[in-house]
């Protein structure tokens, strides 16, 4: 799926150089005037008199309207929202502080990041993501609910923050203790960077007399939407600015270049916007700080507001209750992790990330993840795709994650969000494409396709997201006559316009084992349903479709001339229909012939049970996955401690840069695709299938998450490069929603001795 433009597994926005923060207002001379006993610069570098500041009243000088925004990594060492539906909030955060927030919707993004800044007032200015090693712990396994710990790398200072949302009203809610550790005395400021309605390139920032509020209106799917933020603190603010990000009126440029605030500003006019609020704390000082939302100004700080007075301790204890109440409903965690505690806290955070990542109002709406994969290099002025969309492929990987757990009623929601929300009626224009009627989009936002914009759609169709759709309705008992009658145009849509599609990967197009594996199992498991309905003929069609398709698989995607092993084994794709020809993949470092292209697409033929797990076809095409050529990264990477992970396929450039490590959209020099840990659970179910031990597989997948215990997209596949640790999370995606319905998957099949997954019906057929 990558090297994309737009695309999920390589989808780009517009691009910005990350540079240090450096100061671009014209002519903005610090105001040095006297300041009061008790005002905002008291206690600063100056005291009352030269070098102190003077709060002004008015707007920030007109020299907007700050320089272009991007996001943060997408590797996420914490995530919460409420388990409940009343509070459309969604938090993370990465490299030790707030980073994305989500609302009203959880494809909706209202901040780049929010952090402290420490000073002495004379002689530093420390801003906390970069000046401090963070600790990442959980209270309690069984919520998802997170303490950063984040210590100067000078040992002055300690900041701890906890992190909770308030289940009844939009608002992020932590509690913040702050140590001097040195005996210094110390000023905090709280820095938050908003990027309101999706972008940052509109907002608009004000003091209004209690707090800082920010408010932006993006055209977003199809309606002009405004979203305001309200920023509380118990303490209060004893001294606050709003400004442009990068000019003079930046706070944080502003301390950078005096330790002190020199310029404050009550408002601003519409641009790229930065706010901050001196917080007053002594030696060892433990304060909250609410973070409102609302469709407007007053609404934000009312949801704000109300949370403070509601209290920390209360809403914590909430909010505790509302996850516990939701891991304690579903099956307990199964043998495979229980005994392990790494294993066993991935189970429960995975089980809590799926649930989270369900939208509150379009409910089913699961997102593929709630971050934008090497987000600091991605622009940030307006709404890009990020991984919170839903894939079709992405939402039957969750589901069937959580039936395995016990959660059938989260996966029949999605189901039928497919059905009622994504499904295709008639043709309509995607980004480059038209989908005809019966198809599903590539992705869409959590509205569905209703109201979307082409882009929004992506730019093409993937037959085997059309089949997952069928497959899951199976699977969930969604078999009553209006959802047959979509079912049934989708299947015939298949029938006649199969088997070559765009792959798994949405980068090439043709037949592929991954492909025709999903779109056998979904007529089939169609036939079934049209079964259940009466409707014998349509089931009869379908099947004996598929049973052609499986028939002619080996002669369209097995391949007895390959570079690898022995020749003989399945291809990753073929564009057309001869595996032993000469066709070209083309990719970023050159064209490559087919027959030399492999992946592990055709697990999926013993895992939706169209061969049988022991399949001799099957089996001599693993060996290739464990080879390397010509120097470049073999497909199976095992580390010192026994883990084993797996890239996608030769040739993959979707990763970092090994020289620059830059991501993927810096396009930066020897870009490659690193290791998924999804493939890891991919290869534990083939071994389960076959009747042996795939605890290995399991154990690599938990140890692959990061300090949240969530479960990577990608990590890191090389110990000569000093990116990253061998086997530790990139800043592609974390956590990847489908990797975490993958691990679900396993710990729950392994002690069921058996793929849950597996389609009954298709088995039965086929002998799988």
């Amino acid at each position: 799926m990558s090297g994309m433009v737009g695309g999920k597994w390589g989808r780009a926005a517009a691009v910005v150089a990350v540079v240090g923060i450096s100061v671009v207002g014209q002519g903005i001379a610090p105001a040095e005037v006297g300041a009061k006993p008790g005002s905002a610069v008291e206690g600063r570098a100056g005291g009352s008199g030269q070098g102190a500041a003077r709060a002004m009243a008015g707007g920030a000088p007109g020299d907007c309207c700050g320089g272009p925004s991007s996001w943060t990594t997408g590797d996420k060492s914490a995530l919460g929202t409420a388990a409940g539906t009343a509070s459309p909030l969604w938090f993370t955060v990465a490299k030790g502080v707030t980073s994305e927030v989500f609302y009203p919707r959880a494809d909706v993004a209202n901040m780049q990041d929010m952090q402290y800044v420490v000073t002495d007032g004379k002689s530093f200015v420390d801003l906390e993501r970069d000046a401090t090693e963070h600790v990442v712990s959980m209270p309690d396994e069984k919520a998802l609910e997170y303490t950063i710990t984040n210590t100067a790398k000078n040992g002055r200072y300690r900041i701890t923050t906890t992190y909770v949302t308030d289940s009844g009203r939009p608002t992020l809610l932590v509690r913040t203790r702050f140590q001097s550790l040195d005996g210094g005395q110390y000023q905090v400021y709280l820095l938050a960077n908003p990027s309101m309605a999706g972008g940052a390139a509109n907002d608009t920032a004000a003091w209004d007399g209690t707090g800082l509020t920010a408010s932006g209106t993006e055209d977003l799917f199809g309606a002009k939407t405004t979203v305001a933020s309200a920023l509380r603190a118990s303490t209060g603010f004893v001294a606050h600015d709003n400004g442009y990000s990068g000019a003079a009126s930046d706070c944080l440029v502003d301390l950078r270049a005096h330790q002190r605030l020199a310029n404050q500003f009550d408002s601003t006019n519409s641009g790229n916007v930065v706010q901050c609020g001196r917080i007053p704390v002594g030696q060892d000082s433990t304060f909250s700080v609410a973070l409102g939302y609302g469709s407007d100004a007053p609404g934000a700080a009312a949801a704000a507001d109300g949370s403070l007075a509601s209290g920390f301790d209360t809403l914590e204890q909430a909010y505790r209750r509302g996850w516990e109440g939701y891991v304690g409903s579903l099956k307990a965690a199964p043998g495979s992790v229980a005994g392990d505690e790494r294993q066993r806290r991935a189970y429960y955070v995975a089980l809590m990330a799926l649930h989270a990542a369900e939208d509150k109002t379009h409910r089913g709406a699961s997102v593929a993840g709630l971050a934008t994969p090497w987000g600091d290099v991605v622009n940030g002025d307006a709404l890009n795709d990020g991984y919170h969309r839903v894939w079709g492929r992405d939402l039957y990987q969750q589901a069937t994650g959580l039936l395995a757990a016990g959660d059938a009623a989260q996966a029949k929601r999605m189901a039928q969000f497919l059905w009622s929300s994504q499904w295709i009626s008639a043709p309509t224009q995607g980004d480059g494409t038209t989908y005809p009627a019966g198809a599903f989009p590539r992705y869409s936002p959590v509205s569905g396709v209703q109201g979307a914009t082409p882009q929004l759609l992506g730019c093409c169709e993937q037959l085997d997201q059309d089949s997952d759709a069928i497959i899951l309705a199976w699977m969930t008992g969604l078999t009553d006559a209006a959802t047959y009658a979509r079912v049934k145009v989708t299947a015939e849509h298949i029938r006649t316009s199969g088997p070559a599609t765009t792959e798994r990967w949405e980068e090439q197009y043709g037949r592929s084992p991954s492909s025709i594996a999903a779109e056998v199992a979904g007529l089939v498991t169609a036939g079934a349903i049209a079964r259940a309905n009466g409707d014998t003929a349509s089931a009869q069609q379908w099947e004996s479709t598929a049973d052609s398709w499986r028939a002619q698989l080996d002669g369209w995607t097995r391949t007895t001339s390959g570079y690898w092993g022995g020749h003989t084994y399945y291809e990753r794709l073929d564009k057309g229909t001869d595996p032993n020809d000469n066709g070209q993949i083309c990719f970023d470092e050159g064209c490559f012939y087919e027959h030399d292209g492999v992946d592990f697409g055709f697990l999926d033929l013993v895992r939706l049970g169209l061969r049988a797990p022991a399949d001799p076809a099957v089996a001599e095409s693993v060996a290739p996955t464990a080879a390397a050529r010509d120097g470049n990264a073999p497909m199976q990477v095992t580390t010192p401690n026994g883990d084993i992970y797996f890239h996608r396929y030769p040739h993959d450039n979707y990763g970092e840069s090994t020289t620059a490590c830059t991501g993927w959209p810096a396009n930066g020099p020897q870009r490659f695709g690193r290791l998924w840990p999804v493939l890891s659970g991919e290869r534990g179910e083939y071994e389960l299938a076959n009747g042996r031990p795939a605890a290995v597989y399991l154990k690599s997948m938990a140890d692959a998450a990061n300090d949240g215990y969530f479960i990577p997209e990608q990590v890191w596949d090389r110990a000569d490069a000093a990116c990253f640790g061998l086997g530790r999370p990139t800043g592609s995606a974390a956590p990847l929603m489908w990797a975490e319905g993958q691990y679900l998957r396993l710990a729950q099949n392994m002690d069921a001795g058996k793929n849950l997954e597996t389609p009954e019906v298709v088995r039965q057929r086929y002998g799988g």
